[in-house]
């Protein structure tokens, strides 16, 4: 039987907390919830935090950034950085691998074969592997369209300047 990553998500913050003697909090719990309600998309603090407000339990800023920061170390949520600014997604058993254009902040789910068997038979010394996520960066074709334009544009008007 498969288990829900949620859930999987809330007994690994439960047992960290239980470990490490943190306070088992509603709020922590909340935003651990609003993050894996997100299904698969990558969101904001902002967005987070509209999340909340919309299921009426609205936290601080500090809680919710102090949260995230708590589960990303926990492995439960990662970041990625855009132009835009800074986005969060839920992580657990992702294995997943995504392609990010670095102009236009564009992320694409993609399949690469052979990195799940990869994954699966790395044999680490002393650790239980559990989930992965790669990211490789680019420019995707949109955007490599557009700077082929402007590139030919700007070598065009620099050609008329010197007749």
């Amino acid at each position: 039987m498969k288990t829900n990553p949620a859930d999987t998500a809330k007994r690994i913050l439960s047992t960290y907390l239980e470990q490490n003697k943190y306070r088992k909090t509603p709020e922590r719990f909340a935003v651990l919830d609003a993050v894996y309600s997100f299904s698969n998309s990558y969101f904001s603090i902002q967005d987070l935090n509209d999340k909340l407000v919309e299921n009426s339990f609205p936290v601080s800023r500090a809680t919710l950034y102090n949260t995230i920061k708590l589960l990303m170390s926990l492995r439960l949520v990662l970041s990625l950085r855009l132009r835009e600014g800074v986005r969060y997604k839920a992580c657990f058993a992702d294995n997943l691998c995504y392609q990010v254009c670095v102009i236009c902040g564009k992320v694409t789910e993609v399949k690469v074969p052979n990195t799940l068997a990869f994954f699966e038979e790395m044999h680490l010394k002393r650790f239980r592997k559990e989930s992965f996520s790669m990211y490789i960066y680019g420019t995707c074709s949109t955007c490599q369209a557009m700077l082929t334009r402007l590139k030919n544009k700007e070598s065009t008007i620099n050609k008329n300047k010197h007749f």
